[in-house]
């Protein structure tokens, strides 16, 4: 790679594919996907980016710990966490029996009412295990709640779940009877 970070290219590229593609005048298909060159060359734009390279993209998402990115015949998408007005089309998979969710303790009544929606973004985001969901709501809140969502009977019950990545699975939504707080 080049002397800028792994890091910090993950999150301009975040940036690009996820909230404002039209920022780096990138055109993205119903699925997210762009021609990595395009998001490249839109990048070199940047007077921190002028030295990135295609293999140091392809580097970044072979080598990240998170798997945010996906490359796949030339062209790179965001997998989850998208902002855009637009929506990401995703394919409906089965989940796991059951997911996690992290939370601030200020949205739970909200959640107990109303079930998980995807507030400002385009998906319900969930976790596969404890530590993953724990990790996110520790975003939002020093002590957040954790949440066991119990996925197999709301995809039963026709909820659609896509698998974000190993770690991250999508809803359009989680009513609320398969939502109950962890002790």
């Amino acid at each position: 790679m080049t002397t800028i970070s792994a890091t910090a290219l993950s999150r301009a590229v975040s940036h690009a594919l996820r909230h404002e593609p039209w920022l780096y005048e990138l055109e993205l298909d119903k699925q997210g996907w762009t021609p990595v060159g395009s998001l490249v060359d839109a990048l070199r734009h940047e007077p921190d980016w002028r030295s990135v390279t295609a293999a140091d993209v392809e580097a970044m998402v072979a080598t990240a710990p998170k798997q945010r990115h996906e490359i796949r015949d030339g062209r790179i998408r965001a997998l989850y966490g998208h902002s855009l007005p637009g929506r990401i089309e995703l394919v409906r998979q089965e989940p796991p029996q059951v997911l996690f969710h992290g939370t601030a303790p200020v949205t739970v009544e909200a959640i107990r009412r109303d079930g998980l929606r995807p507030m400002a973004r385009q998906y319900v985001h969930l976790s596969v295990d404890i530590e993953m969901a724990q990790a996110v709501g520790a975003r939002k809140d020093a002590a957040p709640v954790l949440l066991r969502v119990a996925a197999g009977d709301a995809a039963a019950a026709g909820v659609p779940f896509y698998l974000g990545n190993a770690r991250v699975w999508l809803a359009d939504g989680v009513p609320a009877r398969f939502i109950t707080p962890l002790p």
